[in-house]
């Protein structure tokens, strides 16, 4: 198997796991600018310098984490991606003054059902939505970094909150 299969397997399927969203929400944070398969091959990476994907012990990290992490060679070496991992954590802790978890926060926009698209064919499905960009502003308004239009359309669709079906 793959070094990014995992990825393949998750998209589309609905989840409310907070570490798994955040996973998916870094591999779209890594992915802008390379491929998906490249930043999903990453995963073990990720889990091991993310603390297991705990949002709040991120959201403590201190510039000498991001050298730490710098120095992992299996790592992506963009300290600019390593800082938003990092800063989109702080993001999910401060959300849970208003949510009790950044799935509610993510699947309160769709009143916690998956949103599904159909499509004719495969060309026709887009990599950005209206409901996604108006998801990726509030999150940056909320002070998330690197969840422009596309990556927060790609993770939402990842984690299953959008699903498309294909007709072919």
């Amino acid at each position: 198997m793959n070094s990014y299969q995992w990825y393949s397997d998750q998209w589309g399927k609905p989840t409310k796991d907070d570490r798994l969203l955040f996973l998916l929400l870094t591999v779209g944070v890594f992915q802008a600018g390379l491929s998906w398969q490249a930043s999903a091959s990453k995963r073990e990476a990720f889990i091991r310098n993310f603390c297991e994907m705990d949002f709040r012990k991120v959201a403590a990290f201190f510039p000498d984490d991001v050298e730490k992490i710098m120095n992992d060679p299996e790592m992506i070496h963009n300290p600019r991606k390593i800082k938003a991992v990092i800063q989109n954590a702080r993001a999910i802790v401060n959300l849970l003054d208003d949510y009790h978890s950044f799935a509610d926060y993510l699947w309160d926009f769709f009143g916690g059902v998956p949103v599904l698209h159909q499509y004719e064919t495969r060309d026709e499905v887009p990599n950005q939505l209206p409901e996604a960009t108006v998801i990726a502003k509030d999150m940056k308004k909320r002070g998330f970094i690197f969840v422009g239009p596309v990556v927060t359309c790609m993770f939402l669709k990842a984690a299953g909150i959008i699903q498309d079906q294909v007709m072919e």
